[in-house]
This record gives C-alpha cells, sequence and structure tokens, in this order.
C-alpha cells in the first residue's frame, strides 16, 4: 500500500485507489461507487459506524460484513445511500489496505467561500469562510472569534463548554478556515461554528495574500470633491487621504480607535465628524451591532499637547481590553493637538507597544521632534500654509472620505471651527455661506462656537458624546431640542463671561510698547474667579478681543498666573514658539515649556521664576514687528 498527494475521486485510472477525506471535508465530497478510508467508531448488534472524516460517519450493515472488528480498525467502503433524514449507509468496498497494489489519496474539501457580506442571505445554512482572527474574547459560554475577511468583520461563536476556551491554539492574527450556520443574536448576525482550522503553509500564504489584496482595495478612501474650491487645502489634500485609508484600513482589520482631540469648539468640530463617520464605516463593515461602541471612543484632552497622565490612561484601559476581551490594541488619532516636542514622552510611552499614532494638527509642529513617532501627519505648516486652516476645517473633509453618505450633515461645521478659532483665512466667507445655505447665519454660527466652548468646559474629560452631537446638529435629527440648547448655552456663556469680566478688567494693567502695541496684563489667579467658566485662556481671550474693538490698534494680552502665561497678538508678529525656544536657554531653571501659533500660545514655567520669565518675554514683545496681516483675533489654547 502505498499513500499519494491530494487527489480528487476519479482522476486516477487504476483499480486500487482509496480515497481517504481530510478531516474537514463533508458529505458533499462524498460518491457513488469511490472507495473510501473509513475508521471504526463504533460496534453494535446490526453492524458497525466508520468516520470518513470529522463530520462523515455512517453505519456498515452487519448483513454485509464479514469477520470480526475492533474498534480503532480501518476499512474501505462506499456509500450505499444517504436516508431523507441525512444519514449515511455503507458497504465494503472489496479492496484490501494491505495489497501493495493499493495506493491511498487525500481527500480535500472544495470549499465553496462565503463573504461576510452574504451572510444575512444565508441564515440557517451552512457557509464556509476564510480569514484573519482579529479577537478572541472568552465568555461564560462560548469562545467568541471575531474573523475578517475580503469583504467584513463577523462574530463566530464556538463552544466547548461553559467558559472553557475553544480552539485554543488559535491566536489573533492567525488565518483560519470556519464551517458554521448563520444566525441572529441579539439582533446582529453570527456564525454558530461547526469546525474552526487554523490554516498554515502555502494555504495560509494564499488566503493572506488574497485578504491583503481585498483590504488594500476596500480600505481606499473616497474620492470626494471638497466642500469649496480652497487651494490652500489642496495642499493637504494628499496627506488627509493617507489618514483616511489609515483609518479605514484600521477598521477592516477590527483594530480600536482611541480619539484625542482639544477640548475646544475647533477640536470636537474636528474629531465629532470624524468619530460618527468612522462608527458608520465601523457598521457597515462590522456584523456585530455592537462594534461601533467597542472599537472607537473619543476622549478630550484640556492641555495643548498629549499629557503622560493621558497617555498612560490610554494605554492602560488598551491593555485591560486586550486582557479582558482579546482585542487588539488601538490606534491613537490625535486632533487639533499632537505636533510638539512636548507629545514626544507619551509618544514614546505607546511605542514600546507598538501602538500606531496618526496626528491631524494645525498647531505649529516640531516635525523632527514627533515625525519618527508618527504613522501620519497633517499639518498646514508643512506645507507653508498656517493655522487659519482650521483642524475641523481638515476633518470635515476626512470624515467625508471616510464615510461620503455624512456630507449633508457636515455643511455647517467648517463655519463654526473657523469662527471658533477666530480664523481669517481667506475660505472663511465660503464657508459662512455654505452654512447659510442650511439655515446658520453668523448670529447662530457664533452661538453655536459658544455653546461648544461652555459645555467643553463643564464636561471637562467627558466625551458628552450625545450632548456634543446635539449642539453640532450632527446625528441629531432633533432640531428644536438644537435650537433651544444652543440658546441656553450659549445665553449662560455670555453671562458668565460678563461676570468674570467685571471682576477682572478693574485689575488690568497696561503700558505702551516701544513698537508702538498696547500690552495688556491680568495676573488671572489673583483677579478673576477661579473653577469656573471661564477658564483663564477663554478669560484673557475675551479681554483681548475687547481691548482690540476699544483701541483699534495692534494689542498684545497676556493672562499669567503662578506657573503659567497664556498670550495673544493681534497685528503684531510674537512667533511665540520661536520666543518659548529662546526663553527655555535664556531663564535658567526657568523649566519654560509651552508653544502655540504666531499670535497665539501659552507656557509653562516655575512658580519662583515668574517675574524673571514675564519680564524676558514683555522684552521680546516689544522688538516684535508690527504685521497688519496678522491683525485678527486667533483661538487660545487653555
Amino acid at each position: 500500500m502505498t499513500r499519494e498527494s491530494a487527489g480528487v475521486p476519479g482522476e486516477d485510472d487504476g483499480d486500487s485507489v482509496v480515497y481517504d477525506l481530510d478531516a474537514d471535508c463533508t458529505a458533499e465530497d462524498v460518491e457513488q461507487n469511490q472507495p473510501y478510508l473509513a475508521e471504526i467508531n463504533g460496534i453494535v448488534d446490526y453492524g458497525v459506524f466508520v468516520d470518513l472524516s470529522e463530520s462523515v460517519s455512517g453505519l456498515v450493515h452487519e448483513s454485509v460484513l464479514e469477520g470480526t472488528f475492533a474498534v480503532g480498525d480501518e476499512l474501505v467502503v462506499e456509500l450505499e445511500t444517504v436516508r431523507d433524514n441525512g444519514d449515511m449507509a455503507f458497504e465494503p468496498a472489496g479492496i484490501e489496505l494491505d495489497d501493495s497494489d493499493t495506493t491511498i489519496e487525500s481527500v480535500t474539501h472544495d470549499y465553496t467561500l462565503t463573504g461576510t457580506d452574504r451572510l444575512k442571505g444565508t441564515i440557517g445554512e451552512q457557509v464556509h469562510l476564510e480569514g484573519e482572527v482579529v479577537q478572541v474574547k472568552q465568555t461564560g459560554g462560548p469562545t467568541i472569534f471575531h474573523i475578517t475577511d475580503e469583504s467584513g468583520v463577523v462574530p463566530c461563536a464556538a463552544f466547548e463548554e461553559a467558559g472553557v476556551r475553544a480552539y485554543p491554539s488559535v491566536e489573533v492574527g492567525d488565518i483560519v478556515r470556519v464551517t458554521g450556520t448563520p444566525e441572529h443574536r441579539e439582533g446582529s448576525v453570527q456564525i454558530e461554528v461547526d469546525g474552526l482550522s487554523k490554516l498554515d503553509g502555502e494555504t495560509a500564504d494564499e488566503a493572506r495574500e488574497r485578504l491583503e489584496s481585498a483590504l488594500e482595495a476596500r480600505a481606499e478612501p473616497h474620492d470626494v470633491e471638497p466642500l469649496i474650491d480652497w487651494p490652500a487645502f489642496e495642499k493637504l489634500r494628499e496627506d488627509l487621504r493617507e489618514v483616511a485609508t489609515l483609518l479605514r484600513r484600521t477598521v477592516l482589520e477590527g483594530r480600536p480607535i482611541r480619539v484625542r482631540h482639544h477640548a475646544d469648539g475647533d477640536g470636537m468640530c474636528a474629531a465629532v465628524p470624524v468619530q460618527i463617520a468612522l462608527e458608520r464605516f465601523i457598521a457597515e463593515v462590522h456584523e456585530d451591532d455592537n462594534a461601533p461602541q467597542h472599537l472607537i471612543k473619543r476622549l478630550p484632552a484640556k492641555a495643548p499637547f498629549y499629557e503622560m497622565e493621558d497617555a498612560t490612561r490610554d494605554l492602560n484601559f488598551a491593555l485591560e481590553d486586550r486582557e479582558k476581551h482579546g482585542q487588539q490594541l488601538p490606534l491613537l488619532l490625535m486632533l487639533d493637538n499632537g505636533s510638539t516636542a512636548e507629545d514626544v514622552p507619551a509618544y514614546e510611552t505607546l511605542a514600546h507597544y507598538d501602538i500606531p499614532i496618526v496626528a491631524v494638527d494645525h498647531h505649529h509642529p516640531d516635525p523632527d521632534a514627533v515625525g519618527g513617532l508618527l504613522d501620519a501627519h497633517v499639518n498646514p505648516y508643512l506645507h507653508d500654509e498656517d493655522y487659519r486652516i482650521t483642524t475641523g476645517m481638515l476633518c470635515v473633509e476626512l470624515a467625508r472620505m471616510i464615510f461620503p453618505e455624512i456630507t449633508d450633515e457636515l455643511r455647517h461645521v467648517p463655519a463654526v471651527a473657523g469662527i471658533s478659532d477666530r480664523s481669517k483665512a481667506d475660505a472663511m466667507d465660503d464657508y459662512i455661506d455654505l452654512a447659510l445655505e442650511e439655515g446658520y447665519d453668523e448670529d447662530r454660527l457664533q452661538d453655536v462656537s459658544e455653546a461648544l466652548d461652555y459645555a467643553a468646559f463643564w464636561l471637562r474629560y467627558n466625551s458628552g458624546d450625545q450632548l456634543i452631537q446635539d449642539l453640532l446638529q450632527i446625528d441629531s435629527d432633533e432640531e428644536e431640542r438644537h435650537r433651544d440648547l444652543v440658546s441656553f448655552f450659549a445665553d449662560r456663556a455670555g453671562e458668565e463671561v460678563d461676570e468674570q469680566l467685571d471682576a477682572a478688567m478693574a485689575h488690568l494693567e497696561h503700558e505702551d510698547l516701544d513698537n508702538g502695541a498696547h500690552l495688556y496684563r491680568i495676573d488671572v489667579e489673583n483677579y478673576a474667579h477661579r473653577f469656573t467658566y471661564p477658564a483663564p485662556g477663554k478669560t484673557t481671550g475675551e479681554i483681548h478681543d475687547r481691548k482690540i474693538e476699544e483701541t483699534g490698534d495692534p494689542v498684545i494680552t497676556v493672562g499669567y498666573g503662578p506657573d503659567f502665561a497664556v498670550l495673544r497678538s493681534d497685528g503684531v508678529r510674537l512667533d511665540i514658539p520661536q520666543m518659548v525656544s529662546e526663553l527655555e536657554e535664556e531663564v535658567p531653571g526657568g523649566g519654560v515649556s509651552g508653544g502655540g501659533h504666531l499670535v497665539v500660545g501659552s507656557i509653562k514655567f516655575v512658580k519662583g521664576k515668574r517675574e524673571e520669565v514675564i519680564d524676558a518675554l514683555v522684552d521680546k514683545m516689544e522688538e516684535a514687528e508690527i504685521d497688519e496681516a496678522l491683525s485678527s483675533a486667533a483661538p487660545i489654547d487653555d
């Protein structure tokens, strides 16, 4: 007897060929008048039960048997009949296994793979699926394997016994073949696993190559026309496409996404559209209806950089989710933040776990510091543009590339983002006109901006998903509630700003600088209400705006506390990032750090060096160039 490589019944012209079904072969692979290798698994009075594969078995009746048999013996059988209930009966094929002329050939199952996009049409029918394991979750009952194939991600439930890991050798990243039956489970489609096998060798390589090709094609972002014609934006378009591709690919691979954004109006105008676009794409890709809430998390950040506190918290949650729920470690998406050297320690922390990081930002970047730590980086400064292209404007286009059906809900958002950051970009008039077509005049846009800022202050570190969506009128059809809520929050914000400035303005210090600018200083620690709205940055900004309107001249405003200062400039080219770098060297032991734009920023220092740092800062302001092109109010990082 000899064994040969895999074959198909009927192809060999010899008379002594016996076919050995692979373990995953089914009844569909058994043909009449063909000899098959079988193993006896049970003996009863009326015959013996035989197995041809894991799912093919049947009875050889005692009336056609000769001799004696034991469990585990092999014999060659042919299919006699298949009864109405699916039971199979076999009979001896008359071939001896110990005959030297007998050749055994393996038979592999010819799979007709079912894509996850077609599962709803196969409820209750057996299907075959090949894909990569992207999550393994052990429940109190079955083990849930999340499998991604060419068209989506589907949960597959395999039951060994309650709370016991099924198929323990299968891990995230393996290529597997699943045979099972799609069923509805709590509104989602789930495959009840009949068999699951890990592929290896050439079979796995071919499947992985097929998956890679399909995922690469599906990850391609949609080719959408920008909401307005803006040459400055076109410079960043390819960078945004790169990010959109990466985010869509992340969803297709079943990897979670953690969004960190600056907790202000522009930051929320950036993060919420991307969050909702990703949620809808996740729902389209995943058969599990709960996938959007598990795979994307949006979190605001108060600081104008990624703090170590936030990074270690994010990392801890990610590691816990991997341990408890079998999730992959997430991709970190930084929005309206994440471009400076101050982000480096937090980024390096995540790098120990190979967590990919993407930043879309419009603050003055330090590409030499962060470039090697980011998988993708979008920033107008990298293309000789500046902060007037706000992150919210960029991310509305990013969201549309990910899921273009969201477009009609976002037409007003770039204008809100621009007003929130007081952008004087050439495109602002076009964005405001676009918003007006949707029923948002400038007063309403201003109210939405104020309401967002007010909500962000009180939400602190909470994302406030539904509240922010209602304020922005995205993924929310409650028009009346939106208008009432915006009006209420905007009115409250205005009243509390007035109360703050009534207390603070009497303590404002003024001096005329040699370059012709007015300098206003306020000790916000001692002469403004603490722990209430508006925060020090907002308080400084409101004072600054009033003084611009009052004087009509170039104005610099500084709000300072024991160990920080926030800066606003109108009509004066401060180049705050450069000033911070110089102060780091000029004030030894000052612990100076910070950043911002040409006309807005914040710095930190040690408490004991406050007077020396502020004096040196004022000297630099006095030397700064007057620039009418910068005579517009700009945002401030709280």
